[in-house]
């Protein structure tokens, strides 16, 4: 019997940055040096991790660790630095820990790219048990993501290889369709600038390719392919809240509260409630329900899903309605500057503050976002040369005031393919202002 593989992967997101007196060279190297040292990793190298897992007969763990991660490095040093419930866990496997994207095989690892804590449970045959890892935020984890939520997913993955053939069950809807290509460096906006291996010396970090690097590369080549985004390609990965389901980030999938008049409060969802199967598949952790979500039709479908809670157990039946992605937020996204470039001309929007006076000023019938950054340089600074600052509000978008989220006026750009100029009124302390932003830039 071939062995279970199970790999760990923790992404960055944002651009490399110097933390007190230490550059992210240091980082990395210090980084290599302390894991090396420790000896409870195999540092970045997979076939060797792969041949001990084969000799020993130990499951296989592969940590994809980008250097600096300040978002999720709290929970990735409680993990490395022995955390008494997920060590005896990790002591059963083989532990690898990789630091980059570059030569990553994207047929058998595919994930929400944007996030920076994502695990995939699978066999060395590539059998996937389950995924775990999510984030709604760009700094803030803790309301996603657990040391308790990962120990208790790890054993999850362990009942189900050690569990009769019965239980492996749906396992195959967990591995995705053909990538659009076979690892990140042979996308046309990657392949100029990376190769498949980190580069020696001091070029080492200019050389990695970040996981969110991948996203942006897939939606670039999307666009320039397509001219139009489809809603799978602009709303991945949906979080569960999208659909009104808000879990336990310190349990598998198990409900903490049901957003009134969502699909999840129509299919009797209640507290308490631990879905163990969704559309046939196992679940381990919040990241199954989103891989779940994230192939499920724009145009909906019905999804069963098995509930235990107590000693009872249930069904299920989600019915998702089109467009219900649209409800899903892509504000945080890492990829998302690229979209911005596009649809807005370099300009980051964001909800005005409770209190803000601003809010007083606007019509009744207004957009009410806050520019929250104008691109200074090419080709992030369309709406910069055309007049926008930040602290505008923007009043109105193209005519539209039913646009309350920065995601939605995204999404109307990109999916009307806006081809021309079009006027933005907005409010610049009591002055009301109409500007012209300039055609979105391929």
């Amino acid at each position: 019997m071939r062995l279970p593989l199970v790999v760990l992967s923790v992404l960055a997101l944002g651009a490399a940055v110097a933390v007190a007196k230490e550059s992210r060279e240091e980082k990395v190297r210090g980084d290599k040096a302390r894991v090396e040292a420790e000896g409870f990793w195999i540092y970045n190298d997979l076939a060797k991790g792969q041949a001990e897992a084969e000799r020993s007969g130990k499951p296989l763990v592969v940590a994809l660790r980008c250097v600096p991660c300040e978002e999720c490095v709290k929970l990735d040093d409680e993990l490395v630095d022995k955390d008494t419930r997920v060590r005896p866990l990790l002591e059963k496997f083989v532990r690898v820990r990789l630091i980059t994207a570059n030569g990553l095989d994207l047929s058998q690892f595919q994930f929400d790219t944007d996030q920076s804590f994502t695990v995939f449970f699978l066999r060395a045959d590539g059998t996937i048990y389950g995924r775990f890892g999510t984030r709604s935020d760009r700094t803030e984890w803790a309301a996603d993501v657990s040391i308790e939520g990962l120990s208790k997913a790890l054993e999850g993955a362990l009942a189900l290889h050690e569990g009769p053939p019965p239980a492996r069950a749906g396992l195959a809807k967990k591995k995705g369709p053909a990538p659009l290509f076979a690892t990140p460096e042979k996308f046309p906006s990657l392949k100029d600038k990376y190769t498949s291996k980190l580069a020696e010396g001091d070029k080492l970090v200019p050389s990695c390719i970040h996981c969110h690097m991948i996203g942006e590369a897939e939606r670039t080549y999307v666009l320039a392919k397509n001219k139009k985004l489809s809603e799978q390609e602009l709303f991945p990965y949906p979080h569960p809240k999208a659909i009104g389901l808000i879990l336990d980030p310190k349990e598998r999938a198990r409900v903490l509260r049901v957003e009134q008049g969502s699909p999840a409060a129509a299919a009797g969802f209640r507290p308490g409630d631990d879905v163990r199967e969704l559309a046939g598949q196992p679940i381990l952790s919040i990241a199954d329900v989103q891989w779940v979500l994230h192939h499920t039709p724009p145009e909906g479908g019905t999804l069963e899903a098995l509930v235990v809670q107590g000693i009872r157990v249930s069904r299920r039946l989600l019915r998702l309605e089109a467009g219900w992605r649209w409800k899903d937020d892509l504000s945080w996204r890492a990829s998302t500057w690229g979209l911005r470039r596009v649809a807005l001309g370099g300009m980051k929007l964001a909800p005005l503050p409770a209190g803000d006076p601003s809010g007083a000023k606007l019509p009744k019938a207004a957009i009410g976002l806050r520019i929250a950054h104008v691109g200074q340089h090419p080709p992030h600074d369309v709406a910069k040369r055309a007049g926008f600052k930040v602290g505008d509000v923007i009043v109105s978008f193209d005519g539209r005031t039913d646009l309350p989220r920065e995601t939605d006026v995204l999404q109307y750009v990109l999916e009307t393919r806006r081809s021309k100029d079009v006027e933005v009124k907005v409010l610049r302390g009591a002055e009301a202002l109409t500007l012209t932003l300039p055609a979105p830039s391929k």
